[in-house]
């Protein structure tokens, strides 16, 4: 008997025995078992600056969390040998939610990530593992492409506080072609998570020659501007030759900065460049008076001048979670 999945828009129809492309949801007797629940290959404390979040609880230690599985199979993957792998081609540890509290807690860890693969195929246990962590007094992070269907991401956002969402590309080709998805339901889910009241960061990684053109960089900036919000943190991220597309060159820290500056020009309050050191790239200002709010180096914030959610020169509100 096939089960067809209604988590995310592919709605794999999947036989008995069978796993849908995310690879880890199996039809077992015409029910579909996640079967990494419990499962996380990769257990890890991060600074919370490299999701990238530079807008929630800058300086401090999130704990991040993966198990193998991605419902995108994008020739760029960075973490490609595990979310493009079997959960029986990979180890594990044992983590139920209810004890990814006290980890976090032990290890100094005000918030917890659901990263690295994509959360959305691990569904069931990031969404657990959310609901625990929010009745023990700390917060939930996703770092997803968000492709997923509008009810299960809407049931999820309600216990998540901070979101970072790829957005790839505003062409829905470069989806097709690059990742083996399309653009509308991701477009849906950044504005679902917004509404939804989930402090949202975007990161779009500058590909050269496939998504850097000043026609592709300008309308991604203008449509967050126009359906987001203009105090919405976007992050150019630098490519590295990775997986699929290890034919195409790093991205020059030039096309970055030019992304940045076009981004800015669209009317973005706070635009970052990510994956290569910057100048000023990574440091944080205040959209009213102009003054420097964070500076950072790579990971580490070395000046934060934001007092209770505001800048301490001006005292008008800076968009993020602060305490």
């Amino acid at each position: 008997m096939s089960v067809q999945c209604g988590l995310c828009p592919k709605h794999c129809l999947i036989s008995e025995g069978q796993s849908g492309e995310c690879r880890i949801r199996v039809n077992r007797g015409g029910k579909l078992l996640a079967t990494t629940y419990g499962r996380p290959c990769s257990v890890h404390l991060d600074p919370i600056e490299k999701k990238p979040l530079f807008h929630m609880l800058p300086g401090t230690a999130i704990l991040s969390i993966a198990t193998v599985g991605c419902n995108l199979h994008c020739k760029n993957c960075q973490n490609w040998q595990i979310s493009q792998r079997n959960p029986e081609d990979s180890a594990a540890y044992r983590l139920a939610p209810k004890e990814i509290p006290a980890l976090a807690r032990r290890n100094n860890c005000r918030s917890v990530a659901y990263t690295y693969t994509e959360p959305a195929v691990y569904y069931e246990y990031a969404l657990d593992s959310a609901i625990a962590v929010r009745e023990a007094g700390l917060k939930n992070v996703l770092v997803t492409a968000a492709y997923i269907n509008k009810e299960p991401w809407r049931e999820l956002c309600r216990h998540v506080d901070a979101a970072n969402i790829d957005l790839k590309s505003m062409r829905d080709d470069f989806y097709r072609d690059v990742c083996g998805a399309t653009l509308k339901p991701v477009l849906d889910a950044l504005v679902g998570a917004k509404e939804a009241g989930v402090m949202v960061e975007v990161t779009n990684l500058v590909i050269p020659r496939m998504n850097d053109s000043e026609k592709d960089l300008k309308s991604l900036a203008e449509w967050i501007c126009a359906n987001l919000g203009a105090e919405t943190p976007l992050h150019f991220s630098r490519f590295h030759p990775q997986h699929l597309m290890r034919h195409l060159p790093p991205t020059p820290a030039d096309t970055l900065e030019r992304a940045r500056g076009i981004a800015t020009a669209a009317g973005l309050k706070h635009v970052y460049v990510g994956n290569i050191l910057s100048k000023d790239g990574e440091n944080t200002y205040c959209p009213d008076c102009g003054k420097l709010l964070l500076r950072r180096s790579r990971y580490t914030v070395s000046e934060n001048h934001v007092v209770a959610g505001k800048c301490k020169y001006c005292q008008s509100e800076v968009y993020g979670i602060w305490k």
